[in-house]
Parts: C-alpha cells; structure tokens; sequence
C-alpha cells in the first residue's frame, strides 16, 4: 500500500485494498466482460476465482452480483433490439419464485455456515464448470423449462455466485443467431443478478463501502463488454476454451489450496 495521505484515502475509498489489488479486480472486471461478450459465456466465473482471493468471503456474492449485474445489464441493452421478451418473462417468474426460498435459505444459514468455506465451495464448482459434462438442458423453448430453469439456477447463484454456464446450457445455445443468444442470456443473466442484489441488501449487507470500488469495476466491465462485442465470431474459440479452461482450473485450485492452508 502506498504510504502517506493519498494511501490512506485509498484506503477508505476502497476499503482497505491494496492498489495492486484494486488494478488486478478492474483488469479482470474488464477481461471477464469481453470473455463473456466474445465468446458467450465464462466471465462471471472467470471473475469470481480471482475475487474470491481479494475480498473477504461474505461480500464476495454481493459484490460479484453487483459487478456482474453491471457487465450483463450493459450487454442486455446493446443487444436489447434482438431478446425475445416472452423467454426472459419465464425465467423471471421462476426467479422470482427462487427469491422467496433464498431469503429463508439465507435466514438459516447465517450463523450456521462459517464464511470461510464459501471459497471452497467456489473452487469445487468452478472445477466441476471446468471439466464436468454441463448438458445441454436446452429447455428454452418450454414456458414450463424456462420457469423450473429461472428457480434453480436464482437458486444457485446465492450459494456459488457464477451461474452463467447452468444458465447457457438452460437455454440451450443453439449455432444460429448469436446476437439473439447473447441478448437472452444477458438479459437473464441480469435479472438473476438483480434479484441477487435485492436479496443480500434485504439481508443487511452493506454495499455502500464498497460503492467506488463497485462503480469502477462496473465501467471496466461495460469497456470489456463494449470490446468483447467487437470480438465476437473472430476469436479461435475452440483454441481460446481450452486454455481458458486450465486459466480457470489454476484459480480454482488457488482457493482450494488458500482454503487448505487457512
């Protein structure tokens, strides 16, 4: 940390992080954004392994919602003009429904779960993302599909954060319109996220703190999501998943192993 005043205001400004720190949460908040512009999906987890070893554990989903709402609702309205309202209305409704069950969830677990091991539990799921088989569900053309997919995976994302994948394989992405792809998930995406926010500031958590931070992080991701656009049909994919497979693989054995030690 940088000594004198201005390391002291960064310290209040940005609640207590480090300036490397700081610089490596908006370069990945920008790479995660394109990541999930370019390529459809992969971002949000991508961004959530390096989070989960900056902030401390119980604002880690908060904040990660926050940020991912940001990246997600930018890229819902670029691609605004191609979403199809009637298959985001399903998954709303389920997700509504989900928030119910969370807030109780949330209730019950406070107290009972020991921070710590959110971690942990991100590191096993991010694997299982990783090199498990996710199958393509593909039950987004059923309102009832729509609806069951919008309630569990709102459901997950309380616990795990990053549901992006569950999501793109709920909807079934299909190798036609990817502009109407991209628009549905984020849009779903953003309504997950949403909700999210909603339910951890309903339980007391205190997103003021980290507002500067947030604000930051979310302006990178618009920059990412704005560049990630840009890129989308150009990259290699079938090259770039493979090694952003093992990316996600070391950060998920990094918290893991911090877990381990800790």
């Amino acid at each position: 940390m940088p000594g004198g005043e201005d390391g002291s205001l960064l310290t209040v400004l940005f609640a207590g992080l480090s300036v490397p720190a700081l610089l490596t949460l908006l370069l990945c908040s920008f790479l995660g954004s394109l990541l999930t512009a370019a390529l459809g999906v992969g971002g949000g987890a991508f961004l959530i392994t390096v989070m989960a070893g900056i902030v401390p554990p119980l604002a880690l989903i908060p904040l990660h919602g926050m940020v991912q709402l940001g990246s997600n609702g930018s890229r819902a309205w670029l691609a605004r003009r191609h979403t199809q309202w009637p298959k985001v209305g399903w998954f709303l409704a389920g997700a509504l429904l989900a928030v119910v069950l969370s807030v109780l969830a949330l209730h019950w677990l406070s107290g009972r779960l020991d921070p710590g091991v959110i971690p942990l539990f991100i590191g096993l799921f991010i694997l299982w993302l990783s090199w498990g088989k996710v199958p393509p569900v593909g039950l987004g053309e059923h309102p009832l599909g729509l609806f069951a997919g919008g309630w569990l995976t709102t459901l997950a994302t309380m616990l795990v954060g990053a549901t992006g994948p569950l999501v793109s394989a709920w909807l079934g992405r299909s190798d036609g319109d990817r502009w109407q792809y991209t628009a549905n998930f984020s849009t779903s995406m953003s309504v997950q996220h949403l909700l999210k926010v909603v339910v951890f500031g309903f339980a007391g958590f205190a997103f003021s703190q980290w507002l500067p931070l947030l604000l930051l992080m979310v302006l990178a991701g618009y920059l990412g999501t704005r560049a990630g656009l840009k890129l989308m049909g150009r990259i290699p994919e079938a090259l770039f998943r493979t090694l952003f497979r093992w990316v996600l693989t070391l950060l998920a054995l990094r918290l893991i192993w911090v877990w381990y030690q800790g």
